[in-house]
């Protein structure tokens, strides 16, 4: 097994530091995390403080698997690399992962404003229905207190239905998006450029598949995933699957430039 390099394990070292440090100051996540980039608890740093951010206790499999791949593909491809290519391929693929990310979401909420267009809100009637804090609209019957939202509601006439969908929209807007998952998937994708006939195996799949075949089909899978919004179990998934694809998008481009351009410097002709 290859020893671990010098700037994995200083990442591994910043990532663990991020996690031990919101369980002592949980506010972090309102800082840190990837909110979405019309929401007034976004922030510029957030693209890339979110790639350092995972799952809070008692969920310790989120970041040990990230960690652990970063690891094993991580300290490969900076064996061959070094440190500051690595990084910059790195943070690249996690950065993608959040633009794609964020791409999705405002498509999605886009597409369900579009099937509420008839209640013609206005962008600032509709700025404060996506920021709502739904679990406080409603009294112990179930019935809507008084206030901005219903007087916005009633004004437009707006159905059960409907309203339903701007709930839906409210609460993709309000979503946050943690991990180092992107970056991993780049890595993942470099891997499989430079090591296409290596051995790879899920932790609870033990049976060897060639890179070049594993990565496009986690992959794939991610992509149902994404598309479908459901697990392979049948139930919301909660996990960014369009964040994997897009640091994997980020590091097959950079990959593919890399090797189109690597022979550049020696021609025979110069």
């Amino acid at each position: 097994m290859m020893n671990m390099t010098e700037t994995v394990k200083q990442l591994i070292i910043i990532n663990v530091i991020f996690f031990v440090g919101s369980m002592f100051v949980p506010t972090a996540y309102d800082y840190l995390s990837l909110f979405y980039f019309e929401s007034q608890n976004f922030k510029v740093w957030q693209p890339l403080t979110s790639m350092f951010m995972h799952a809070p206790m008692p969920n310790f499999m989120h970041i040990f698997f990230n960690m652990f791949a970063l690891f094993s593909f991580g300290s490969a491809l900076e064996h061959f690399w070094g440190g500051k290519k690595f990084l910059f391929f790195y943070i690249s693929c996690g950065l993608g992962a959040a633009l794609l990310h964020t791409a999705v979401n405002y498509f999605e909420i886009q597409a369900l404003l579009e099937k509420v267009s008839a209640l013609n809100l206005n962008k600032d009637q509709i700025r404060v229905i996506l920021d709502m804090d739904y679990k406080a609209l409603f009294d112990a019957n179930g019935k809507m207190l008084p206030g901005q939202i219903r007087t916005i509601l009633e004004n437009a006439h707006c159905t059960q239905e409907q309203f339903n969908v701007l709930t839906e929209a409210a609460q993709v807007y309000q979503s946050t998006a943690v991990g180092a998952s992107g970056a991993i998937y780049g890595l993942l994708v470099a891997f499989a450029f430079m090591f296409p006939n290596a051995g790879l195996a899920l932790i609870f799949l033990p049976i060897p598949v060639k890179a070049k075949y594993f990565v496009p089909a986690i992959l794939c899978l991610d992509l149902f995933l994404g598309l479908s919004g459901k697990s392979i179990f049948g139930t919301s998934t909660g996990i960014a699957h369009f964040a994997h694809l897009g640091g994997a998008i980020v590091g097959f481009v950079m990959m593919w430039y890399w090797k189109r351009n690597q022979f550049n410097n020696n021609r025979w002709d110069q």
